[in-house]
């Protein structure tokens, strides 16, 4: 029997360019357009995760400054649960 392999999309995000709650520093230059473009980017991020989840991908977004180990452990979690659902 041929196991499907599990979809998981990982993101990494940038805190400043997708607007990370906790670093996000709005820009002292050209405001309007930078702002706008971090709320374009945070808007997107969105709609990606909702067209992946309606195509049966499992999406996965860290922040730049989550640990690298911790987000490792994660997705390593995620790919097994998901591996035994299709056991």
């Amino acid at each position: 029997m041929d196991l499907i392999p599990p979809k998981v999309a990982v993101f990494i995000d940038g805190c400043y360019w997708h607007g990370c709650p906790e670093h996000y520093v709005p820009p002292r230059t050209n405001p309007g357009y930078w702002s706008d473009k971090v709320a374009r980017n945070m808007a997107r991020d969105r709609d990606t995760d909702e067209q992946l989840r309606a195509a049966g991908w499992t999406v996965l977004r860290f922040w730049e400054h989550d640990p690298a180990e911790e987000c490792a452990l994660k997705i390593a979690a995620t790919v097994s649960r998901l591996r035994k659902r299709t056991a």
